[in-house]
């Protein structure tokens, strides 16, 4: 439900200076002696632990391979983690000199998360807590910042997660639509004991994501509505400072680099962090989230007062823990921040907490039970093993289900008369649906990503340089000489998922020509492609949004989302069906050629 007045005063008294009282060890004082020296500074130290885009993780543990989590660089992930290394910092630093917050992006990702949402709903009478609220309670986190993936389960199940948290769930740029008053606590103030007898107040200021009005359009529209980050920190940020902070603090899910995915269609800044702390004068902190990647620190000087400002973006899933460090002075009568400095600890260093993991052992349990069972059958053994260089069934089951879910969502409307185009990539050389029993793991592991789908207009044109630019994935190979699958893909370091194939049309891509010339035999129903044709793509919001840079998709005109992720409407489509059967869906749109004679 919206805040009142009334509502929203009460929960920022109790997620403000009475919830977080805590504070007592300082930095020693600088050692003066003598008569008529001046009296030693009063100082004090402490922390900030920040964490982002945990998306669901709690223990080190990959659901969709039902094994340990592993990748590349072997990091690893989860809340878990994460709890060492807070109770780590808090017994070096004191646990009253550190506070703990996040800047979104909890309750979607894994399988877990998605179980407690849709299998065994928190929402349900008398359902379980949410294994993030129990994990981030146990944990002691003092505020968390809203993610847009917070939405994607709809609002009742994102108001009973902050019921269950003992924590403020934070967003002062998430308002109601009719009041455009705020709908969660804008922030939270903390107040931290010194043995000075002066406390230090920390605000900590929650902004989340203006996308969420387009990417999770039919859970918010006509509910809440997103305004910029700059103009809400520009107007929460005296208001703090006019409260008495000391310390300000803006945890913002929102990403660093100051652009949008969506061009025209987003009416704000998508990754907006950088631009708050140029333009909004009284920050000194920022943590950074939304754009899963590593800022152990980055410093932007306000443009008004000259001063830095510290950012730090944690690596997602738990995989890293952000510390905002600062060193405060007693001056004219009021604490003044120093210096700041923030570093990122690595959780692959240590071990998980055994009170974690003991917690949510049943939870775990249960999910790993879930992830296993059986959904279906296939016909045949389906793998990827071969899916960079031929059209494979494998990437054909991913089109097809996104096709049809595009279908059914424009049916009756404007576009439904549209031709449904889809785009796929390998996103993993071992993934595979067995002959036989097919589980939900099997399924979900055809899309390791947390992608949800799309659909774009666009033209035969726009969809010619589409695949042209895919195509600079292959290495050019002249007609005639060896072909190696090992040196054939991956052109100028482009990765596997940055190659699409699309259904729906065929094709050759011919990988003796240059790049930005490959496309031959373009055609759509047996008849060359029309470059004025209208056609609905369905795409990832990845690719959507910018990702991989294709051209043209991120500026066509967006037909419909969904906040689903594409691994799950896999997996509601197998157990649809019950039988997986290539034969119906299977076919070979696109193979490699030179000059005209086939790769393979």
């Amino acid at each position: 439900m919206p805040l009142n007045r009334r509502t929203f005063l009460e929960r920022s008294a109790a997620a403000g200076a009475g919830v977080a009282i805590v504070g007592a060890a300082a930095v020693p004082a600088e050692a003066h002696g003598g008569h008529g020296r001046p009296r030693p500074q009063k100082r004090y130290s402490f922390t900030v632990m920040g964490t982002t885009d945990l998306h669901g993780n709690v223990f080190n543990w990959d659901y969709f391979t039902d094994k340990e989590f592993d990748d590349k660089a072997h990091n690893d992930v989860g809340l878990a983690k994460i709890s060492t290394l807070v109770d780590q910092v808090r017994a070096a630093k004191g646990r009253r000199n550190t506070l703990l917050i996040d800047a979104g992006d909890t309750i979607q990702g894994t399988q877990l998360s998605y179980y407690y949402a849709k299998v065994d709903p928190i929402t349900a009478r008398r359902g379980p807590v949410h294994p993030m609220a129990q994990a981030m309670n146990a944990i002691g986190y003092d505020a968390a910042a809203l993610g847009n993936h917070e939405f994607n389960y709809g609002i009742p199940v994102l108001r009973k997660f902050e019921e269950q948290c003992d924590f403020p769930l934070l967003g002062a740029n998430a308002l109601d639509a009719k009041t455009l008053r705020p709908a969660f606590a804008p922030y939270s103030m903390h107040r931290l004991r010194t043995p000075h007898g002066k406390d230090v107040k920390v605000a900590v200021l929650g902004l989340t994501n203006p996308g969420i009005a387009i990417w999770d359009k039919a859970n918010v529209s006509g509910k809440m509505v997103f305004p910029g980050l700059e103009e809400q920190a520009a107007k929460w940020v005296p208001r703090l400072r006019s409260m008495g902070a000391d310390v300000v603090v803006v945890s913002a899910h929102s990403g660093s680099s100051g652009t949008s995915s969506y061009g025209d269609q987003l009416p704000h800044i998508e990754n907006a962090a950088g631009l708050v702390a140029e333009q909004v004068p009284g920050i000194d902190a920022i943590l950074v989230g939304h754009a899963h990647t590593e800022i152990p620190e980055y410093r932007v000087k306000n443009k008004e007062t000259g001063k830095d400002v510290v950012l730090s973006e944690p690596l997602k899933w738990g995989q890293r823990l952000t510390l905002f460090d600062f060193d405060l002075v007693w001056e004219k009568g009021r604490w003044t921040v120093e210096k700041v400095a923030a570093q990122v600890l690595n959780s692959s260093t240590v071990a998980e907490d055994p009170e974690i993991t003991g917690l949510l052992a049943d939870e775990h349990k249960k999910v790993v039970a879930y992830v296993n069972q059986i959904i279906g059958t296939s016909t045949a053994a389906m793998t990827t093993a071969d899916a960079p260089w031929k059209d494979e069934p494998i990437i054909d089951l991913i089109n097809v289900v996104q096709a049809e879910t595009v279908k059914a969502a424009l049916a009756g409307g404007a576009y439904a008369a549209l031709p449904v185009l889809s785009q796929a990539s390998c996103f993993s050389r071992t993934a595979r649906i067995p002959a036989g029993q097919v589980s939900i793991k099997d399924a979900a592991g055809l899309y390791p990503f947390e992608n949800t789908l799309e659909a774009r207009l666009l033209t035969g044109a726009q969809l010619k340089d589409y695949l042209e630019f895919s195509a600079r994935y292959y290495v050019r190979t002249p007609a005639g000489a060896p072909v190696d699958t090992a040196k054939l893909t991956n052109a100028d370091g482009i990765p596997d998922y940055n190659y699409d194939a699309v259904s729906g049309l065929t094709y050759e891509i011919d990988i003796a020509k240059p790049a930005g010339s490959r496309i031959v035999n373009l055609a759509f129903e047996g008849r060359p492609l029309d470059p004025a044709a209208k056609f609905v793509l369905a795409v990832n919001n990845y690719r959507a949004s910018g990702g991989g840079a294709f051209p043209h998709v991120a500026n066509a005109q967006q037909l419909w989302a969904n906040s689903d992720e594409i691994r799950n409407t896999i997996i509601q489509w197998v157990k649809a069906k019950g039988t997986v059967d290539p034969g119906q869906f299977a076919t070979v749109d696109w193979k490699l050629t030179r000059d005209g004679v086939p790769v393979f």
